[in-house]
């Protein structure tokens, strides 16, 4: 779900900032706080159905366009951000047995 959420958020923004609109702006559109459409991008809240409409109608998007992010999921930067999410704060031994994991999978 955490990830959705993410996802969900990173597609909002992209489409926001692609048509040149601030989070204050959408904010004022939409009828709500702008640290409300903050949280919404970086995952940290979930929009409700009605604010998530609301953000498509500003937007001039559908509200399926707000789901078309499988480009994000393939981005090496996104994967890379991924593992180091995954691997914050396991043990040293962890690391060396996945260190020693990515250098077969790389000969």
């Amino acid at each position: 779900m955490e990830e959705s959420k993410r996802l969900l958020g990173s597609r909002i923004k992209e489409l926001r900032k692609t048509r040149g609109l601030s989070q204050e702006k959408i904010a004022e559109i939409v009828g709500v706080d702008p640290k409300h459409i903050s949280r919404i991008e970086v995952g940290k809240s979930s929009p409700s159905l009605d604010t998530l409409e609301k953000i498509a109608n500003a937007l001039g998007m559908e509200l399926k366009d707000f789901f078309e992010f499988a480009h994000h999921l393939k981005s090496p930067d996104n994967i890379i951000k991924d593992i180091n999410r995954l691997i914050k704060g396991i043990s040293e031994e962890k690391l060396g047995q996945i260190l020693k994991i990515v250098r077969a999978i790389v000969r």
